[in-house]
């Protein structure tokens, strides 16, 4: 299996992999760190596509796992015939893009839930084939940093229930969601931010803006809330 992503739930996934005796063929990030000691480490940037030839080189399975991972699949590695599992914090098609804005969105528009999807990769961005979810109630008193810190949590529950199946090439959609109309969808990008002022005295703002622990996390995110304090 081969890993990328970056931070704490790309470390966990790892791990959990190794433990139960999946091969870690090889872990792309940032940090060499989060290849966990279970494997080769492979530090790239944001272009994954430039190290296609590493991945198919390294593959002893063809399965690609994305974890917390912001770098989009495009032609060169999606050509190559592995399987790409994407792991996304939040509910698809209704939460595709950042999780950060995401979240941001959910909290503010009283969405009235949110969670993890396992989804295939494809040429567009959380628009492949679902496979699995976790959803979880939204409070009406939750705030940004308590909606991601259980949508992390989502994340990484749904990885470990669906490792099994995928590693024996079993993961297909549950009856639950092939029966289930998909929902709206909705991008939630970096350009949304620029529309955050509209919702400054809106009264679920602060709660929506209470990133706690996150801000480390979401730089765009603190800086548009920054430009209107």
């Amino acid at each position: 299996m081969i890993f990328v992503g970056d931070g704490a739930l790309l470390r966990r996934a790892v791990a959990h992999a190794a433990d139960r005796g999946h091969p870690v063929d090889l872990v792309c990030s940032a940090d060499p760190a989060d290849a966990a000691g279970a494997g080769p480490h492979l530090l790239v940037g944001a272009d994954i596509d430039a190290h296609a030839a590493a991945l198919a080189a390294a593959s002893s399975d063809g399965i690609v796992w994305s974890l917390n991972n912001r770098r989009i699949f495009r032609a060169p590695v999606l050509s190559l015939g592995l399987r790409l599992y994407n792991v996304h914090n939040g509910l698809l098609p209704r939460h595709r893009g950042l999780p950060s804005v995401a979240v941001l969105h959910a909290v503010l528009h009283g969405h009235p839930a949110y969670g993890a999807t396992l989804h295939e990769v494809d040429a567009g961005i959380d628009t492949g084939r679902v496979l699995a979810e976790r959803r979880f109630p939204i409070g009406p008193e939750d705030r940004f940093h308590q909606v991601m810190l259980r949508g992390v949590r989502a994340c990484q529950q749904l990885f470990e229930e669906q490792l099994p199946a995928v590693a024996a090439g079993r993961a297909v959609p549950a009856d639950a969601l092939a029966g289930r109309p998909a929902g709206p969808s909705a991008y939630h990008g970096v350009r949304d931010l620029g529309r955050l002022a509209h919702w400054r005295d809106h009264p679920a703002y602060a709660r929506a803006t209470d990133l706690g622990p996150f801000a480390a996390h979401a730089p765009e995110l603190v800086e548009a809330i920054r430009r209107l304090s």
